[in-house]
């Protein structure tokens, strides 16, 4: 296992702990380098950072930025940037501001079906207002019995084709990349597997990607099994991308994973996080990858 977890969220977006919790969580699992990727939004990584600080883990800052790219929605995580920049946080507060419409038309379309009330449910689950999220929208209707759990949820409800999903225009893959990078960050590309595209739309992602700056992409995700990590390796291989990990942990019992450990890397890949922790201060069965 790999002690590096480089996507996290905290109740300042959509998960439900508070950013030191979940900080200690991934420390008490063996973690030595840890980013606080919340959806949009930094307002946690002071925090986060300074519970690292006390526990003597390494913590780099980290987001997590949605983006539109044709029909599809990407995610895209900034690692190790600055905080402050502002351009990134100007960039970051657009993103935002349409959440609170977004929610709005979920509720709406939700309501068309029977199931009312879901816009005040998701609130009572948000603790960032900025942020009301599909997630928020889940856990209420697993609170009142819609749905028996998370999974159920983004199988009956909020995804494309079923009700409650709204179109909604977020960053442009450009624009996401150019906000990381320009404040001294790392582009990665997150959960790529989550994306329902073809082969040869994932090679033009890919491509493109690659050609506005991006550098690494996920290759062990909570939310990959292990042909994926091994698909997206061979990936990273031949796109020349170093190679990211992290649970994407939201809550307990809502992922695959808690925070803090990760499987390894397929052999040969360029680990993302020898920017931070060289390979000579990790154990040797991790530091090649």
């Amino acid at each position: 296992m790999t002690p590096v977890d480089l996507h996290c969220h905290s109740n300042h977006s959509d998960g439900l702990l508070p950013a030191r919790d979940v900080v200690r969580k991934a420390f008490d699992r063996g973690c030595q380098l840890f980013a606080l990727t919340d959806h949009d939004e930094t307002r946690g990584l002071a925090e986060a950072e300074d519970e690292a600080r006390q526990l003597g883990m390494k913590f780099i800052n980290g987001v997590e930025i949605s983006v539109s790219w044709g029909k599809h929605i990407l995610h895209i995580v900034g690692l190790g940037f600055d905080r402050h920049n502002e351009a990134l946080l100007a960039g970051l507060a657009s993103v935002r501001s349409g959440r609170g419409e977004r929610a709005e038309r979920m509720a709406a379309e939700l309501d068309k079906v029977g199931i009312h009330g879901t816009l005040e449910g998701a609130r009572q689950y948000a603790d960032n207002p900025e942020i009301l999220s599909r997630a928020h929208f889940a856990r209420h209707l697993v609170k009142t019995g819609v749905c028996k759990d998370m999974g159920s949820v983004f199988k009956r409800y909020l995804v494309r084709g079923k009700p409650g999903f709204v179109e909604h225009e977020w960053a442009r893959l450009h624009e996401a990349i150019e906000w990381i990078t320009g404040a001294g960050g790392v582009a990665v590309l997150a959960h790529p597997a989550r994306y329902e595209m073809g082969n040869e739309t994932l090679r033009v992602l890919l491509t493109e990607y690659k050609r506005l700056g991006g550098e690494a992409i996920e290759v062990v995700s909570g939310c990959h099994g292990i042909p994926d990590a091994a698909r997206f390796g061979r990936l990273a291989q031949e796109f020349g991308f170093l190679a990211s990990c992290g649970t994407d942990y939201h809550a307990t019992g809502e992922g695959a994973r808690e925070p803090g450990l990760n499987p390894d890397l397929p052999m040969d890949c360029q680990p993302v996080w020898h920017r931070w922790l060289p390979p000579e201060t990790m154990p040797s069965s991790i530091s090649a990858g």
